[in-house]
C-alpha cells in the first residue's frame, strides 16, 4: 500500500474523530488526530484480532491508556468491522450509547479496559502481559503453542507524568515482559499547554533505566517508521517503549500543535479547513468504500482465529486435560466440584476453633483453596510476612514463569491496577495485599475494579488501631467506611477464622464485583456457631448470640464487625438480665442485598435500643443504630502504643459498650 493510501486510512480516523467531537459538543479531537498514523501502522499490519469475536482468547490486547482520545479507539473498532456502527459514532458521549466519553469495558466491543484516569491503562496492560506470560508457561507444551499474543499500549504525556507509570513500568522491567510494547505519544501538549513548563523528564533514559528496550525519536506520522519500530520491538526480549513524535491535532491548520485542539471541539470553521488540508472532501461521518474495504479486518481476523482453533484442536488431542482446564479458566468458570469442596474451608475452621488473627486465618484459607483453584495468583506490596499471602504451594514468578506468587514491591497503586489487568485478561484469579491504611494509595484502581465489575480480590491486613505501636500513620480510621461507599465493592471484615473462610470463598466465586477483605493483626477469639449460623455468614449479617427466648423481640441489639464482635459478645454476657442479641455483620453490602424479610428477622424494627461497635469511623452506621441507638467508633486518629492501650485510648472497650447499652436500656 502506498504512503498516500496509508495516510488516507489514517485520515479516516481523523475525520471521524473531529466529526464526532464536533457533533457531541465536547471531547478531545487532538490526540486521535495526532495518533492516527501510529494506530494505522499497528492495526493494519501487526495487531492480531478478530472483529467478529472480540473475546477470542489469543487476540493481542490493545489498551488506549490516554483514554480521553477515545474516538481513536472507536474509529478503529468501527473501521475494522467490530459491532460499532456509524450511528454509534454519531452518538458519541450521549446517554446509554456504545461510545462514552472515555472507553468503558463492557460497553463497547473491543474495549479491553476502562481508561481515562491517566496511567492506569498502562498499569492494566502490565498485568495483561504478565497474565499472558504466566498462562503460556502453564499451558504451552512443545510445539503446541496456544497462548501467544502481545499487549500494545498507547500512552501520552499525562500517563508518563502520573506516578503509577513509574511503579508499573519499573516492575515490568524487572519481570522482563517482552511481549509488552508501549507507544509514547510524545506531542508535548497537555490541557494547560506545552508540557515543558512542568514535565522535562528524559523519558527514553528513564525507561532504559528500568531495563526496557527503547526506540527514541520515531516519527509518529511516518507509518513505515512506526512499523519498523514495532518489528524491532517484537524481536527484543525486553518490554519496549517506542517514543513517537507527533503533532496533536494533526491536520487542523490553526490548532494543530496547541492546547486548543486538546480538550474541546475544533469548531465548524476549523473542521472545514482541516478537511481541505488533509485532502478529505467527504461529508461528516462518511467513509469512501475503498477506504472502508482497506480497513476491514473481519476476514483476516477470522482466518487468524481459525488457524488458532486448528492448533488448539491438535493441542486438545495431545493434552485433553490441559485443554479442558484452559477452556474452563478462560471462560471464568469454577471447577465442577468447587461448591462441595469449598464449603469445607469454613467447616474446617469451625472444627479447629482456633483463636488466631484473621490475617493468619486468611493464609489458612489460601492454603485450603489454592489446590482447588490452580489459577489463584497474587502477592503483596513488600509486606508478604505481614499480610501472610504465601502458602505451601506458592511459586515465585521470578523463578518460575508459570508461578503463582507475585512480589509487587512497594507499589500499591500499580499492584491494584495490575490485578485489574490480570482479571481483565482472564485465565487467572488474582489477588493482592497491603495494610488497610495503604488502600488510599491504591484507591482509584479499586474504584476502577468496581466500575468495570471485575472480580479482583484486595486483601487488607492490620485493619484497625489494634495494630498498635506503628501509630496513626498506619492505623486505619476512615478506610472501611470509605470503601463501603464504593458501588459494587464487596467489603468484608470477619470476626474470626470461620467468617474469614466464608469471605474468601465468596470472593473466589465472584464474577462481577471486586472484594476488599479486611483482616486483623491481633488474635481474635473463635466464635461458636450452630449449622444455621454457619450457613448465614454468607448473608453478610446474622444473629451470632441471641437472648434466651429468641421468639421475643430483643430489648437491645449489639451490632459489630471484626475484632469488636468479641467485645459485643462479652457485653451481652454482662447484660444477661436483659434480652440482648448480638449481630455479627462482616459485610454491610452483602447484608443489604438480602431480602427485607431476612433483614427484619436479624434487626427487627421494634428493637430500638441498638449499639454498633466498630474500631473505625462512625460514618454510615447511624442507619443501623437508628435514631435511639448509639455508635461506638473512632472519629479521630489513633496513637502509638501497644494495641490494647490504643483501644482504651480510643474508648473501644467492653466497659464503654456496656455503659452505652445500659444508658439506652
Amino acid at each position: 500500500m502506498s504512503k498516500a493510501d496509508r495516510r488516507q486510512k489514517a485520515n479516516a480516523i481523523r475525520a471521524l474523530s473531529m466529526d464526532a467531537v464536533q457533533r457531541a459538543g465536547s471531547g478531545h479531537p487532538g490526540a486521535p488526530m495526532g495518533m492516527a498514523d501510529m494506530a494505522e501502522a499497528l492495526w493494519s499490519d501487526h495487531l492480531k484480532h478478530n472483529p467478529r469475536n472480540p473475546n477470542w482468547c489469543d487476540r493481542d490486547r490493545f489498551v488506549l491508556s490516554n483514554g480521553h482520545g477515545s474516538m481513536l479507539l472507536y474509529a478503529l473498532l468501527h473501521l475494522s468491522g467490530y459491532d460499532l456502527s456509524m450511528e454509534d459514532l454519531r452518538q458519541f458521549r450521549q446517554l446509554h450509547s456504545k461510545t462514552p466519553g472515555h472507553p468503558e469495558f463492557g460497553d463497547t466491543p473491543g474495549v479491553e479496559t476502562t481508561t481515562g484516569p491517566l496511567g492506569q491503562g498502562l498499569a492494566n496492560a502490565v498485568g495483561m502481559a504478565l497474565a499472558e506470560r504466566t498462562l503460556a508457561a502453564q499451558f504451552n507444551r512443545g510445539e503446541h503453542c496456544i497462548v501467544d499474543h502481545r499487549t500494545y499500549v498507547f500512552a501520552g504525556d499525562g500517563c508518563m507524568m502520573e506516578g503509577i507509570s513509574h511503579e508499573a513500568c519499573s516492575l515490568a522491567g524487572v519481570l522482563q515482559l517482552g511481549k509488552l510494547t508501549v507507544f509514547y505519544d510524545d506531542n508535548n501538549i497537555s490541557i494547560d499547554g506545552e508540557v515543558g513548563g512542568w514535565f522535562r523528564d528524559d523519558t527514553a533514559a528513564r525507561f532504559a533505566a528500568y531495563g526496557w528496550h527503547v526506540i527514541a525519536d520515531v516519527d509518529g506520522h511516518d507509518a513505515d517508521a512506526v512499523g519498523r519500530a514495532i518489528c524491532a520491538a517484537r524481536e527484543d526480549a525486553r518490554p519496549s517503549l517506542l517514543c513517537c513524535r507527533t503533532q496533536i491535532g494533526y491536520g487542523a491548520p490553526n490548532k494543530a500543535g496547541s492546547a486548543g485542539s486538546h480538550g474541546a471541539p475544533l469548531g465548524e470553521e476549523e473542521v472545514a479547513l482541516a478537511r481541505k488540508q488533509l485532502n478529505w472532501p467527504h461529508p461528516p461521518f462518511e467513509i469512501p468504500a475503498e477506504i472502508s474495504a482497506a480497513w476491514d479486518a473481519r476476514e483476516a481476523g477470522a482466518a487468524a482465529e481459525n488457524d488458532w482453533s486448528r492448533r488448539f484442536a491438535a493441542y486438545k488431542k495431545a493434552h485433553p486435560e490441559l485443554a479442558a482446564e484452559f477452556t474452563r479458566r478462560m471462560e471464568g468458570k469454577l471447577p465442577k466440584d468447587w461448591k462441595s469442596k469449598a464449603r469445607g474451608a469454613a467447616a474446617a475452621a469451625d472444627a479447629a476453633a482456633q483463636n488466631i488473627a484473621s490475617r493468619k486465618a486468611s493464609q489458612n484459607a489460601l492454603e485450603y483453596f489454592s489446590p482447588l483453584l490452580p489459577e489463584l495468583t497474587g502477592g503483596s506490596a513488600d509486606l508478604t510476612e505481614s499480610n501472610l499471602t504465601t502458602w505451601s504451594g506458592s511459586r515465585d514468578i521470578r523463578e518460575d514463569a508459570g508461578g503463582n506468587c507475585i512480589y509487587f514491591g512497594v507499589r500499591e497503586f500499580a499492584m491494584a491496577a495490575m490485578v485489574n489487568g490480570i482479571a481483565l485478561h482472564r485465565g487467572l484469579k488474582p489477588f493482592c495485599a497491603t495494610f488497610l491504611m495503604f488502600s488510599d494509595y491504591a484507591r482509584n484502581a479499586l474504584r476502577m475494579a468496581a466500575l468495570m465489575k471485575i472480580p479482583g480480590i484486595f486483601v487488607f491486613t492490620h485493619d484497625s488501631v489494634g495494630l498498635g505501636e506503628d501509630g496513626p500513620t498506619h492505623q486505619p480510621i476512615e478506610h472501611l467506611a470509605s470503601l463501603r461507599l464504593v458501588p459494587r465493592m464487596s467489603v468484608w471484615r470477619p470476626c474470626d477464622a470461620v467468617e474469614t473462610a466464608v469471605a474468601w470463598q465468596l470472593a473466589l466465586e465472584s464474577r462481577d464485583r471486586p472484594f476488599a477483605l479486611a483482616f486483623s493483626r491481633q488474635t481474635l477469639p473463635h466464635q461458636p456457631r450452630d449449622e444455621s449460623q454457619l450457613a448465614a455468614i454468607e448473608k453478610g449479617g446474622y444473629v451470632l448470640r441471641d437472648c434466651e427466648s429468641s421468639s421475643e423481640t430483643p430489648e437491645l441489639i449489639l451490632i459489630a464487625t471484626g475484632s469488636e464482635v468479641a467485645v459485643a459478645v462479652e457485653a451481652a454476657a454482662q447484660l444477661k438480665e436483659r434480652r440482648v442479641r448480638v449481630v455479627s455483620m462482616p459485610s454491610v453490602d452483602r447484608f443489604e442485598a438480602q431480602s427485607a424479610d431476612y433483614r427484619e428477622s436479624v434487626l427487627p424494627a421494634a428493637a430500638h435500643a441498638r449499639v454498633v461497635v466498630e474500631a473505625g469511623a462512625t460514618a454510615g452506621w447511624a442507619k443501623y443504630a437508628g435514631a435511639r441507638g448509639a455508635v461506638v467508633g473512632i472519629d479521630e486518629f489513633g496513637a502509638s502504643a501497644p494495641g490494647g492501650e490504643v483501644f482504651k485510648h480510643c474508648n473501644i472497650t467492653l466497659e464503654h459498650v456496656v455503659e452505652c447499652a445500659r444508658r439506652l436500656l
